[in-house]
């Protein structure tokens, strides 16, 4: 293997690992109500969407029916999303956020801006010149 094929897959994994540990960081200090992780991303996917059925729920998250349904129960049950009837299908409903649910999806965002904006401002001028650059290179990987 030729030694800048090794330093580009070494980099990746780094790449790996570093996104991994930023992405746990700001689970954690964003998380003061602790909520799992799938109640926070079905709260984002409300909140971007708008009201969707369980099974639009399950397909957008890639999982089981019967697992968004526990999930939804148990957020209902917390108060953070709510039913509501479809309005042209009488026989489906239709889960929504409620202003707590959206009081608590906001709360965690603020918490993540936060904490990063903090660290960030912890870098050096150069340092975060770089960050700034590689904001853009990261967001073209992930619209590959």
């Amino acid at each position: 293997m030729e030694k800048s094929q090794k330093i580009l897959e070494t980099s990746v994994a780094d790449l790996l690992a570093v996104t991994g540990q930023l992405t746990r960081r700001l689970r954690a200090v964003s998380n003061t109500r602790e909520l799992t992780w799938s109640q926070v991303a079905i709260m984002a996917r409300l909140e971007e969407a708008g009201p969707m059925t369980t099974a639009d729920l399950a397909r957008a998250e890639a999982v089981k029916p019967q697992s968004m349904g526990g999930t939804l129960a148990a957020m209902e049950e917390e108060g953070l999303v709510e039913r509501r009837s479809h309005p042209t299908d009488g026989r489906q409903i239709l889960y929504a956020l409620t202003d707590e649910g959206l009081e608590a999806r906001q709360q965690v965002s603020l918490a993540k801006r936060d904490w990063l904006l903090a660290a960030v401002s912890q870098l050096s001028p150069a340092e975060q010149e770089t960050l700034v650059e590689a904001v853009d290179i990261i967001r073209r990987l992930g619209d590959l």
